[in-house]
C-alpha cells in the first residue's frame, strides 16, 4: 500500500514536460507496434496469396515488357550498342535530365509563389517566401558544376569498374523478378552507404570544411539536393547510389531506373513541400532545421543507432506520414498554441 502511494505521489509530481515526453514515447511505441502488425499482415497476405499476386504482376510485366524492351532497344541502337557510349554518355544523361525536369517545376513555384495550391504545402511556410535570388544563383551554379565537371570526371572512372564487375550491357532486358530483387538490394545498400557517409560528414572537422555548404539552407528547396562541396558530392551524393548496381553486377537498364528513383527521392526530400500522396519529407526537413538526427534515407539505421530520438519527440514526427488528403499536413497536425507569458 505504501509503495503504491509513493508511486502515485511521484507520478503526480511529474513536470508537464516529462509527462509530454513520456506520452510521445508511448505514442511512438504504439506507432511502431502498429507498423509491425501491418507488416506482419502484409507478409501473411503474400504467403497465402503470393503466387496469385506474383502471377498477376508477372502478366502485367509481360504485357508492358514488350514496350520497355522496344524502348531499351531504341536507346541501345541510338548509342550504336557501344558499351562506352551506353555506360558513360547514357548514364550522364540519365542522372542529369530527370533531375532538372522535377527541379525546374518546383523551382518555378519557389521563385514565383505560384500556384498557391502547391505553396500551401510548404513545410516551413515562413522561410523562402520569396526565395533569396542571390543564394539561389549560387546554388544553381554549384549544382551545375557538380553535374558537369565532377560527374564528367567520375563516371568515366567508374565505368571500367562496372565492366570489371560484370554489369550487363546487352540488348535484352532482365526478368521482372530479377529487377525487383536488384532494386530492393539497391535501397538497402544506399541506406548503409548514405547513412554512414552522411554521419561522417557531420564530424566537426568535416562539417566545418565540407558539409556546412549543404546546410547553408536550413529550409531546403528542391534545387539544393545536389548543392554541396565537391568532396560531399562524390562521397555522399554519388557513391552510395552507384554501389548497389556495382556490387550486384546489374543490367544497365535497372541501374538507370534506380538512378532516376534515387534522384527523385532526394529531390522530394529537399523539396520543402509535404505534398499529398507522396512520401513525407518531414524527416530530412527536420535534419536541415536542427543539423542533427535523421542521417539516413529510410530511417532504419537512424532507429538502430538512436539518431532519431529528437525527431521522434518533435511535432515534425507527428506529421511524418504520407498524406491521403488534400488538406495540408500543417493543418491536419497544427502547432501547439503558444502560451503568452503573464
Amino acid at each position: 500500500m505504501e509503495n503504491n502511494n509513493i508511486a502515485s505521489l511521484t507520478s503526480s509530481k511529474l513536470s508537464p514536460d516529462v509527462k509530454h515526453v513520456t506520452q510521445l514515447k508511448n505514442d511512438s511505441t504504439k506507432k511502431y507496434l502498429l507498423y509491425m502488425f501491418m507488416t506482419s499482415a502484409i507478409i501473411c497476405v503474400f504467403v497465402v496469396a503470393g503466387d496469385s499476386i506474383m502471377q498477376h504482376i508477372q502478366q502485367f510485366w509481360s504485357t508492358s515488357g514488350e514496350f520497355w524492351q522496344s524502348v531499351w532497344l531504341l536507346v541501345y541502337e541510338t548509342l550504336d550498342g557501344d558499351p562506352w557510349k551506353i555506360g558513360v554518355y547514357g548514364t550522364l544523361v540519365v542522372i542529369t535530365v530527370p533531375y532538372w525536369i522535377l527541379a525546374s517545376l518546383l523551382l518555378f513555384v519557389d521563385v514565383t509563389g505560384r500556384p498557391s495550391f502547391i505553396v500551401q504545402y510548404k513545410v516551413q511556410p515562413e522561410k523562402n517566401s520569396p526565395v533569396c535570388l542571390v543564394k539561389l544563383r549560387k546554388a544553381i551554379l554549384t549544382v551545375l558544376f557538380n553535374q558537369t565537371v565532377l560527374n564528367l570526371c567520375l563516371i568515366p572512372v567508374v565505368y571500367p569498374v562496372f565492366i570489371w564487375r560484370g554489369v550487363n550491357l546487352t540488348p535484352e532486358l532482365p526478368s521482372f523478378h530479377w529487377a525487383v530483387i536488384h532494386l530492393a538490394a539497391f535501397v538497402l545498400i544506399e541506406e548503409i552507404g548514405f547513412y554512414y557517409s552522411h554521419r561522417l560528414l557531420h564530424h566537426p572537422m568535416l562539417y566545418k570544411h565540407v558539409h556546412k555548404v549543404h546546410h547553408e539552407w536550413t529550409a531546403p528547396i528542391c534545387i539544393i539536393s545536389l548543392y554541396s562541396h565537391p568532396v560531399e558530392h562524390i562521397v555522399s551524393n554519388m557513391l552510395p547510389p552507384l554501389l548497389g548496381p556495382l556490387l550486384m553486377g546489374s543490367h544497365m537498364a535497372i541501374a538507370w531506373l534506380w538512378f532516376v528513383m534515387a534522384l527523385y527521392s532526394t529531390l522530394l526530400a529537399h523539396s520543402g513541400y509535404h505534398l499529398p500522396f507522396l512520401p513525407s519529407n518531414e524527416a530530412h526537413d527536420f535534419h536541415h532545421q536542427t543539423f542533427m538526427n535523421n542521417f539516413g534515407v529510410l530511417g532504419l539505421l537512424d532507429h538502430i543507432h538512436g539518431t532519431d530520438k529528437l525527431f521522434m519527440e518533435s511535432k515534425a514526427y507527428q506529421r511524418h506520414f504520407t498524406s491521403l488528403s488534400l488538406t495540408p499536413v500543417l493543418h491536419q497536425v497544427p502547432d501547439d498554441p503558444k502560451i503568452k507569458p503573464q
